[in-house]
């Protein structure tokens, strides 16, 4: 039985846990995600559903519930576990990049992602009209969370909202979550031809730093 991945986070304004788990789907997993925002838990189950993997989340916040540093540093430490599982898998043939489609009825995203240890967001909303705000989040903080994912990831992730209705914007967003989730699935799925190989042809990145 694979050992699941635990990282904890702690800054002067919050502490973060994630518990990642792979092994046969926990039928209370829902639960355990438990962010004091209840949309954020919903689109983590469904990066948690779509990703196939069990997801655990914790935060405790230190004075001030500021609504940007729960998603940004639940993303960061999200991506900082999934970096460290696919190091955990290099050698068996992690893939490391993945694409995917997800819709929920009228709503259409793509999310392409690479593991490359380059971190950067092309969140691009298009002609779709994205509300501000719904469900008691601002669409902002819900982008803090990727900005955040790809950072503790080392991640490149394009993230492109192709179809979505104005006073949609809970269907808009599911989509986006659900994309990355399945993309996030293929990324780590484990294909022995590729054991010991990287995303890119550039390899692993080393740095020798000398002072002095």
């Amino acid at each position: 039985m694979e050992k699941p991945i635990e990282v904890t986070r702690t800054t002067s304004e919050s502490l973060i846990q994630v518990k990642l788990d792979f092994g046969p789907r926990d039928p209370r997993g829902k639960e355990k995600i438990a962010t004091p925002l209840p949309f954020f838990n919903h689109m983590l189950e469904h990066v948690a559903w779509r990703g196939e993997m069990n997801l655990a989340v914790t935060v405790k916040l230190d004075h001030f519930d500021l609504v940007h540093v729960i998603t940004e540093d639940v993303g960061i430490t999200f991506g900082k576990a999934i970096k460290e599982y696919i190091a955990a898998h290099h050698g068996e043939g992690v893939v490391g990049y993945g694409y995917a489609y997800g819709t929920i009825d009228e709503s259409l995203t793509r999310a392409v992602l690479s593991f490359e240890s380059r971190a950067y967001l092309d969140f691009n909303p298009g002609d779709v009209k994205l509300p501000p705000a719904m469900e008691g989040m601002n669409s902002e903080d819900l982008v803090a969370f990727f900005e955040g994912f790809v950072q503790g990831a080392g991640a490149t992730l394009h993230l492109d909202l192709l179809k979505g209705r104005p006073g949609h914007g809970h269907h808009i967003w599911e989509s986006a979550f659900r994309a990355f989730g399945q993309a996030l699935r293929e990324a780590l799925t484990v294909r022995p031809w590729r054991a010991g190989m990287t995303a890119g042809v550039a390899g692993t990145i080393h740095f020798e730093v000398k002072k002095g």
